[in-house]
């Protein structure tokens, strides 16, 4: 028997402890970022369609063709509480890869929401709630169910690669995923980014706040200052 390339769903067999996704769910994206030194994780073109909402959890992973859902649906079915469905529909928007009834399957399920670099439909239902979805695009021109598609393989999304069990953390500024090797690290990094700002922020409101660094930078570059 062959390895069936295109049709296979694999198991997803490490998942981040909950406190460990907790601790992501309180630090914005930009900072987790700055601590992957701003090259890991970074999905151009996929904004948010929900109302509001910050999307954590486990990578679920899923790959494709453009404009066909089939592994999408049995995604939602096998998919586990606080797993976020990752979609890569190859970027392409001209069919829509779900709509309002996944939305709701999926959040009865307990999945913590999508990420798909393709299109969505009912876009509304999306809008009126708090229920977290990043795609590319919007449009009425629903899927297909064919295939090929496979669950729990590498994807891009973006130009983002996302393993299955990474940790995924979308809000404003858009999307990370942070390989669960070194997720202990770059929390650990993050929050201490977090104290650091704060304290920034505490010294601009009562006045306190040391700006010579940037004088000191700039006459490391040679600049002569007026």
């Amino acid at each position: 028997m062959g390895s069936n390339l295109g049709f296979r769903i694999l198991p997803l067999e490490r998942r981040a402890e909950q406190s460990l996704v907790d601790r992501f769910a309180r630090i914005a994206s930009p900072l987790i970022s700055d601590n992957m030194n701003r090259l890991q994780g970074s999905a151009a073109g996929l904004v948010p369609i929900h109302r509001s909402g910050k999307l954590t959890g486990t990578a679920f992973t899923v790959k494709t063709r453009a404009g066909d859902n089939l592994m999408v649906h049995k995604a939602i079915d096998i998919a586990a509480p606080g797993d976020v469905i990752v979609v890569d529909a190859g970027g392409d928007t001209t069919q829509a890869i779900l709509g309002e009834i996944m939305l709701r399957l999926a959040r009865k399920k307990g999945i913590a929401g999508y990420v798909v670099d393709g299109a969505i439909r009912d876009s509304q239902a999306f809008r009126e709630t708090d229920y977290p979805c990043f795609a590319r695009g919007i449009t009425h021109r629903g899927p297909y169910k064919d295939g090929p598609g496979e669950i729990g393989v590498a994807v891009n999304v973006g130009g983002m690669i996302v393993h299955p069990g990474d940790i995924i953390v979308g809000d404003e500024d858009g999307l990370v995923a942070i390989p669960l090797d070194h997720a202990n690290e770059v929390i650990a990094l993050a929050e201490e980014q977090q104290r650091r700002e704060k304290g920034i922020m505490d010294s601009i409101d009562d006045g306190t706040v040391d700006r010579s660094w940037i004088n000191a930078a700039l006459r490391q570059k040679g600049c002569v200052l007026p």
